[in-house]
């Protein structure tokens, strides 16, 4: 190319350039950028639409990579015979820009709203209420105060509401839930999105993985189907529909930000569950509501939130909700094995700490036992605190998570055979699984 003609093709990009910056506001200085070609080709290569300078600002806060990349609206939809760069005479050939994720997965940019509309009318509210009863505190030490009142101090009671959310599963009313939401309830009302209601009756429920299957004595009704959850990725597409705060049919969305999050990593110890994390937004009133993909499946239930965060929300695998489910509608109940143990993947630093205090540990991998239940199963079968688990059933183990899934997956009164460190020694020990006694909220 001449001389001449680049500076031409200069000149040309700076006017674009300036057109594009007096449309987006003052702030636009902040950009640094090596010159008006390389820049102007950031904004052109990719399929969206500028807003306006109020929007715009916030964008602006975190950079210009930030408005290139995330600068769009992803429900944009553009006219088919009008690309979004038609104003711009580029005379430089390019090849077409792919679309962005979202819309390869689903192929359609509007694939939220059809989701929405195929699914929505499949999710329900539920409405729980329990009694709760606390003994009462006797106020009046004093004897002169307590001849104006009973003897035995009566206990206080007062009612309980909670609101999640839920999805029908069956034409005939079953209806998958959170064991959080009607944990414990006296009454459950379940409302549609038509407005009917209907008196739910708790199935079963299973605090443990913290699933319930709900059932409403009505017919043909809508429902949802269940996907693959076994396969997901960290940047697909998801659907989150529910009544957060009471507000009816909120419907957001978002990607899958991560696969396989534990219960301890969250905060959750308690619960057998690898989560998916999601960035779409769930609050309280989310629970128990679906997590969709693209074609409207339920991949996951959203269940949990981490307080003070954003965009930190989690939900129940679909695989593990639907094995649940099936156990409770045919069992009423769900059986999960136990040993009997609390225990702590080994650093070295909680070696050098347990050495200290004269317990020789001479490995640097495992899972240390720091308490040992009375007559449970490890009890029995002579586990002890200090010892550190080397493999169950000659499959190695090196943090707690292991563990759990590898007991989760064995079944009640079938012996697991450990190899256990003890005082520099490696022993065997053959622990039966027993049946872990549920504790339910009172």
């Amino acid at each position: 190319m001449k001389k001449a003609d680049k500076n031409l093709l200069q000149r040309n990009l700076n006017t674009e350039l300036n057109k594009l910056t007096d449309a987006v506001s003052e702030d636009m200085v902040m950009i640094k950028h090596d010159d008006a070609e390389s820049l102007f080709k950031k904004f052109s290569a990719f399929p969206c639409q500028f807003v306006s300078v109020s929007s715009m600002h916030l964008l602006f806060v975190v950079g210009v990579a930030f408005i290139s990349i995330t600068g769009c609206n992803r429900n944009v939809n553009i006219p088919g015979n009008q690309t979004p760069n038609s104003q711009v005479q580029n005379p430089i050939s390019a090849p077409v820009p792919a679309p962005p994720p979202i819309l390869q997965s689903s192929g359609d940019p509007n694939f939220v709203v059809n989701v929405v509309q195929k699914v929505g009318p499949a999710v329900v509210r539920i409405d729980s209420a329990r009694t709760i009863t606390s003994p009462r505190i006797d106020d009046f030490g004093d004897p002169f105060f307590r001849r104006f009142f009973a003897d035995e101090p009566q206990p206080r009671q007062r009612i309980e509401r909670g609101s999640g959310s839920g999805f029908i599963i069956n034409a005939n009313g079953q209806i998958l839930t959170n064991s959080h939401v009607v944990n414990g309830a006296d009454t459950v009302t379940v409302r549609l999105k038509d407005g009917r209601t209907f008196d739910g009756r708790v199935i079963g429920e299973d605090p443990v993985t913290d699933v319930a299957v709900v059932t409403i004595n009505t017919k043909n009704l809508p429902t949802i189907a269940l996907g693959n959850s076994e396969s997901l990725q960290p940047g697909e597409a998801v659907i989150a529909i529910g009544n957060p705060l009471g507000l009816d049919n909120t419907v957001t969305s978002g990607i899958i930000s991560a696969t396989g999050r534990s219960g301890s990593a969250i905060g959750a110890s308690d619960k057998r569950v690898d989560y998916i994390q999601t960035d779409a937004a769930i609050n309280p009133g989310n629970s128990g509501g679906p997590l969709l993909n693209s074609r409207g499946q339920v991949i996951g239930m959203n269940t949990a939130i981490i307080r003070g965060a954003q965009g930190l929300g989690f939900a129940i695998p679909i695989s593990t909700a639907r094995r649940i489910a099936e156990e409770l509608i045919n069992n009423g109940k769900v059986d999960h094995p136990y040993l009997g143990i609390q225990m702590m993947t080994l650093t070295p630093e909680i070696k050098d700490r347990i050495g200290k205090l004269g317990i020789n540990i001479t490995t640097d991998k495992g899972v240390l036992l720091i308490n040992v239940i009375g007559r449970s199963p490890a009890d029995n079968a002579g586990l002890r605190e200090g010892d550190v688990i080397q493999s169950i059933n000659s499959q190695s183990v090196t943090d707690v998570e292991q563990v759990q899934k590898l007991v989760e997956n064995s079944r009640i009164g079938v012996p697991l055979q450990l190899e256990v460190q003890r005082n520099g020694r490696n022993l065997q020990v053959a622990v039966r699984p027993a049946a872990l006694p549920v504790q339910r909220e009172s």
